[in-house]
């Protein structure tokens, strides 16, 4: 059996593998298990577990046009965009390339870790290196609120 030298580069480079893979297994396990409005994607994240008719926003914190970031009741990060008037769309806000934050710019979702972009109203990914969509987070209008579906 021969020994093996270590450099700095190579330690530094497994701890922080590591490190990655233990993160996002952290970011997977605190999504749910919820059903979602797309179909499950490979690698995707679960959307939202909160039961129905739970108050998200105010139907007016939600710009037409665009996306505001929200807290669901069972304490997720999510997106509520709002296409028109009377059409509302909730997605997580955890980007399925690292897990970073996506935050909402106009009608675009974005992630300040690497760039991917997101289409505020479907989720769907506009420019990568993201490959999946954001996993849907059922919302519904009742009266002047945005509560889960």
């Amino acid at each position: 059996m021969t020994a093996q030298s270590h450099t700095r580069r190579t330690v530094l480079t497994t701890g922080a593998a590591v490190a990655g893979a233990a993160a996002g297994t952290v970011v997977l396990a605190a999504c749910g298990d919820g059903e979602t409005e797309s179909p499950p994607t490979e690698g995707g994240q679960p959307s939202s577990a909160a039961p129905a008719g739970q108050r998200v926003a105010a139907l007016n914190d939600v710009p037409v046009g665009g996306a505001t970031t929200v807290k669901t009741p069972d304490g997720q990060d999510a997106i509520i965009s709002r296409r028109s008037q009377n059409e509302v769309a909730g997605f997580s806000a955890v980007c399925t390339h690292q897990g970073c934050a996506v935050a909402p710019e106009g009608a675009e979702l974005v992630c300040p870790c690497h760039g991917s972009r997101f289409d505020a109203f479907t989720g769907e990914v506009k420019n990568g290196p993201a490959s999946e969509p954001l996993p849907a987070v059922k919302v519904a209008i009742e009266r002047d609120q945005i509560v889960t579906a």
